[in-house]
């Protein structure tokens, strides 16, 4: 638990003053800046692309951890890991060659992430764990923020962390969605290696002190 960092979201920033938010992300025990890509197809919203990745990248030294919500996530990889990614996540859900797609990030030097849904098991990530630098776990369904954590999905966590002192990995677990001052201690607990927080960060609702 001593060793989780936060990620914020910057899905809940405000993005007439995307300098000043970085900064207090910087200044408030951030590690890393969660980036959500939605391209309106896998969830409902459209958010932003490289050209905003790449205009922030000169502001910061935080690593920047590109959560692609989006449909053939494969074909996105070159363009984010050349606007300034540091870590790219895709969903399992939306493409059948998973394992490709995680060499693809390896290839161009950046860590990479998959991530499921709360209706998916983690049983279907079993061919992936050895070679995947980061398992997301969505504690809420993707596409908005504002929701309440799902308690179910944090035993899923419980069991990524099983597996991996099981069997000698070394992905970090990560969880995204509802997590708060409430919530904060159960997905630690659990196991969760880096904490996404988006409205709850930017609205002073998370105290982080590990």
């Amino acid at each position: 638990m001593k060793n989780s960092i936060l990620a914020p979201s910057l899905l809940s920033a405000d993005f007439t003053c995307l300098a000043s938010e970085i900064e207090k992300i910087e200044n408030n025990c951030g590690s890393a800046i969660h980036i959500d890509v939605m391209d309106g197809k896998f969830v409902p919203e459209i958010t932003y692309g490289e050209p905003v990745i790449r205009s922030i990248r000169k502001l910061t030294k935080l690593p920047f951890d590109v959560h692609l919500m989006t449909q053939e996530p494969e074909s996105h990889v070159a363009s984010f890991a050349k606007a300034g990614a540091d870590w790219i996540t895709f969903h399992y859900e939306v493409t059948p060659h998973s394992h490709r797609t995680i060499q693809m990030i390896h290839d161009y030097g950046k860590k990479a992430g998959v991530a499921i849904c709360p209706g998916t098991p983690i049983s279907v990530l079993s061919e992936l764990l050895p070679c995947a630098d980061i398992i997301l776990v969505m504690t809420v369904n993707p596409g908005w923020g504002g929701q309440k954590l799902i308690p179910s999905c944090v035993e899923k966590v419980k069991a990524l962390k099983k597996f991996r002192d099981e069997n000698g990995c070394n992905f970090k677990i990560s969880v995204d969605g509802g997590v708060n001052s409430e919530t904060l201690k159960s997905v630690l607990d659990a196991g969760t290696d880096i904490v996404v927080s988006g409205s709850s960060f930017f609205s002073g609702n998370l105290k982080w002190s590990l």
